[in-house]
């Protein structure tokens, strides 16, 4: 069995979003991120499969763009769905806890400024 405790052991770090891989098996991968204030985790999109957020702790904003851009509050309790293929960035307004699922191998492309 798999265990993880997303909330026993905060990692945040300074300069850049920390992303802990907490379980990953060959179809699966469960990460979390550790946002300070302020800290972006920003525009990309997985090719090969959606990715769900779960909001554990603080708030922030969601970012999805497929051709116009919208945003949602994120906030404990929060869930978020980001489609395969759709661009999506994550900005935290204090220190943020979120977790997402992803499905394997799902392909990672950074937006290009």
């Amino acid at each position: 069995m798999s265990y993880a405790n997303v909330l026993e052991k905060k990692e945040f770090k300074e300069g850049s979003v920390n992303k802990v891989t907490q379980i990953k098996s060959e179809q699966l991968t469960a990460d979390t991120y550790y946002f300070k204030p302020g800290q972006v985790l920003d525009y990309h999109r997985h090719p090969e499969g959606d990715q769900i957020f779960f909001v554990h702790d603080g708030e922030g904003v969601f970012y999805i763009d497929s051709g116009k851009e919208e945003s949602k509050t994120l906030k404990p309790g929060v869930t978020v769905l980001a489609p395969k293929g759709i661009w999506h960035k994550i900005v935290a307004k204090t220190d943020l806890i979120v977790s997402q699922a992803t499905k394997q191998p799902a392909g990672m492309e950074p937006r290009q400024k």
